[in-house]
């Protein structure tokens, strides 16, 4: 029989006392996340802190808001809608795609081979970017291009058809290549971690595949396909080698406008080029934020 109620038990110093001293004796418990709050200081916060002090900058160091003014112009507005437009189709055909692929080499069954050697080429399709992919189109598909040729011995002409690859589509092909693979290696774990007994409860209940997918799958997997289109529109957005290598500057792409206003010899002006990074900044800022909240939504169906 204990003197005090379960709910009054006595506060015990003593225990209190050893937890805090435990815990004080053991501070290199955070040494394995300072480099983690290192790499994001360094390389995201002190940059974007610099850009936004830069973008209210003239060429000699002086406040002004020109340099945000500027972004009203008919050219700045155009750039942000070309990269917005790329970003949002290349998005949603890559997540779309992307998902079709995942869904077969989980829930279609396919091989254990085939799964292994998709899922490989997903990791290394999804970092291959920049010049090297440009090129890599150009050969293939540029005028002078491996399968361009092919198709020309079997009377298939592409670029006499509409076809081109130094256009927008073009271009929203190429980024297609490393969009489509990023979408399978999330998607992956999220179609894996749907749990057997939702569909057996859903079967017993009398529900049919269709009914299990449109009302207890999909409504699960939503969050995680919304938040992987989200994350593959701040991938398309930022991408800047890839199109300049590919279409030489042609498509007038923020990333683009910014490279010519910081290091371009006709179009120089570093502050105009800070804020036109600034608005990348607070466009990315939204996509970042929106992609964690879905995650967290995502989570509570993980547990």
């Amino acid at each position: 029989m204990t003197l005090f109620p379960p709910s009054k038990q006595p506060f015990r110093p003593i225990a209190a006392v050893r937890l805090h001293f435990a815990n004080a004796d053991r501070p290199w418990d955070w040494l394995g996340v300072v480099p983690f709050f290192g790499f994001a200081i360094a390389f995201l916060l002190i940059p974007a802190a610099s850009i936004a002090i830069r973008s209210v900058q003239d060429n000699a160091g002086h406040l002004t808001l020109q340099n945000l003014l500027d972004l009203r112009q008919p050219t700045i507005v155009s750039a942000y809608w070309v990269s917005i437009k790329l970003s949002v189709v290349t998005a949603l055909i890559g997540g779309i795609v992307g998902a079709l692929m995942a869904y077969a080499i989980t829930v279609g069954g396919l091989t254990g081979g085939v799964r292994s050697l998709l899922m490989t080429f997903s990791g290394v399709a999804s970092n291959f970017a920049g010049v090297p992919l440009a090129f890599a189109f150009i050969a293939t598909l540029g005028r002078l291009g491996i399968v361009t040729g092919w198709l020309n011995q079997v009377g298939i002409d592409l670029y006499q058809g509409g076809f081109n690859l130094y256009t927008f589509w073009g271009l929203a092909i190429t980024y297609l290549y490393f969009q489509i693979p990023l979408t399978v290696l999330i998607l992956v774990p999220a179609l894996d971690g749907l749990k057997r007994e939702w569909r057996e409860a859903s079967e017993n209940l009398g529900a049919t595949s269709w009914q299990y997918w449109r009302y207890v799958a999909l409504p699960i997997l939503m969050p995680s396909l919304l938040g992987t289109m989200i994350l593959l529109f701040g991938n398309a957005f930022g991408a800047h080698a890839t199109a300049y290598a590919l279409t030489g500057g042609q498509i007038n792409l923020v990333t683009i406008l910014i490279g010519a206003q910081i290091s371009g010899d006709a179009l120089q002006n570093p502050g105009l080029g800070n804020a036109l990074a600034l608005g990348m900044v607070v466009i990315m800022g939204l996509s970042i934020a929106a992609y964690s909240w879905l995650q967290q939504r995502t989570a509570r169906w993980v547990k």
